[in-house]
């Protein structure tokens, strides 16, 4: 498995030759061929999961698709959520009705791949004008899109990785300095603690290390830092010198990354600094809704969280955004669903010419400028670059911090091993759920990483 950390000026003197082409806007696609001979229309089937912002984006991009190449329609099958569609595609692979092209979940992409269910578009990406580019995406992308041979089965659809979102009044009402995405502004633990504890009071005003501090009675909660979506909490395992996947198996039951998983169980149960889930739903509120009403400080959630969680969104408050507090050094995952063609289609040449427009400017764009992706390009991310997605309102002012100089030094990409729905459904999701509850995690995350590998171990 490769897990790999790449410098601000590595990651960005690959930029200058793929700048210009980002700027033309993409009729790359059509300038690189020429026009469609008259014949047949062919009709392909590309089956995904989202709501309404995915949604809206797929149909642009089959429209302007469309145009492009009249010879092919492109049939988009929705379903809400991707757990929901990920089993239905499985049925579907089985019953040999599965769609031409696929969204894939990154934790089911290797066990596909493994399996045949998707075809190997190595040589076609190799020999794009475009695509093929050694600057054209992100060093990360090669190192999780790619098996051990080098065979790409699949083009990651964008990055997401965990950001802060802070309410700034309360950080301005308690004297505190949030955090930011540059090295001196990143939080260590120590640092997070402490400020955490000054950015939660009880209903007397109380802070958790003042007497008679009511842990029953908080009305101001400092940090919301889930641990159920692992791109979420994972980060702070890799910070803590731990990984989430090391050699093709599950490696949560390290020292390390046990360590960090209780550190963030503490949060709720040692500092009670921030909401148990079940106080969270008692509530009645979502984390966007406690910082926008000022009943929390921090809500450390994914990326794309940034499309509801945004400054024309949260209108009672002040938002800003920073990088995740670190342990040991700074870490964060960087994860994203990928776009495949199901290797069971009767028209390759067509589907692949749908995946290779999703990875091209006009599509990815689309989803950066409402705050729900982040670049995988490397254009995107030069000076005209970022001009083509931040967009005022959704991205505060540090924003281009997060993927030009944070991501770059500390992003981890990691591949997940054939096996894993399985493993995780089985075994490390009760784990987590239990931590999450309150149990420590050195009483149940052994035994569950032990029987996830043997199901992971069973499948490579």
């Amino acid at each position: 498995m490769v897990n790999r950390k790449f410098s601000r000026r590595d990651f960005l003197k690959l930029s200058g030759a793929s700048a210009a082409l980002a700027a033309s806007g993409l009729p790359l696609g059509s300038m690189l061929r020429a026009a469609p001979s008259m014949q047949d229309v062919v009709n392909i089937v590309f089956g995904g999961w989202g709501a309404t912002a995915e949604d809206n984006g797929v149909q642009a991009a089959i429209v302007e698709f469309e145009k492009q190449f009249p010879n092919i329609k492109v049939q988009w099958q929705l379903t809400p959520q991707a757990a929901d569609y990920m089993q239905q595609l499985l049925t579907n692979i089985a019953a040999g009705t599965a769609p031409d092209t696929s969204f894939v979940t990154s934790d089911a992409y290797e066990t596909l791949a493994a399996g045949g269910q998707l075809m190997d578009i190595t040589d076609r990406i190799m020999n794009d004008p475009l695509l093929g580019q050694p600057d054209y995406f992100f060093p990360q992308e090669a190192a999780r899109s790619a098996d051990d041979n080098g065979r790409w089965h699949g083009i990651g659809s964008t990055w997401v990785a965990a950001q802060v979102y802070y309410n700034a009044d309360l950080f301005d009402a308690a004297g505190i300095t949030p955090p930011g995405f540059k090295d001196e502004e990143l939080w260590n633990w120590d640092t997070f603690i402490e400020n955490a504890k000054q950015l939660t009071v009880d209903g007397n005003g109380r802070h958790p290390d003042d007497a008679g501090f009511d842990p029953d009675n908080i009305q101001q909660f400092a940090v919301d830092w889930p641990l159920g979506n692992f791109v979420i909490p994972v980060g702070a395992v890799y910070s803590n010198g731990g990984e989430w996947i090391k050699d093709g198996r599950i490696a949560l039951d390290s020292p390390e990354a046990m360590e960090a998983l209780q550190k963030l169980a503490d949060l709720v149960y040692l500092h009670r600094v921030a909401p148990r889930t079940a106080a969270m739903a008692d509530l009645g509120m979502t984390n966007t809704q406690m910082v926008d009403s000022g009943r929390l400080a921090m809500a450390i959630d994914g990326s794309w969280a940034l499309s509801w969680m945004n400054p024309s969104m949260v209108t009672n408050a002040t938002l800003g955004t920073g990088a995740i507090p670190y342990l040991k050094q700074p870490a964060d995952l960087m994860q994203a669903h990928f776009h495949s063609i199901i290797s069971t289609t009767q028209n390759p040449d067509e589907a692949w010419e749908w995946i290779r427009f999703l990875a091209t400017p006009f599509y990815t764009l689309s989803f950066m400028k409402i705050g729900l992706w982040l670049p995988s390009q490397m254009a995107q991310v030069t000076p005209d670059g970022l001009k083509t997605w931040l967009t005022e309102g959704i991205h505060p002012a540090n924003y281009a911090d997060f993927v030009t100089d944070y991501l770059p030094k500390y992003g981890v990409a990691v591949r997940i091993p054939p096996g894993y729905i399985e493993a995780s459904n089985n075994f490390l999701v009760p784990a987590i759920q239990a931590i999450a509850n309150g149990t420590p995690v050195e009483e149940v995350m052994p035994e569950a990483v032990r029987q996830a590998n043997e199901v992971i171990d069973a499948a490579q």
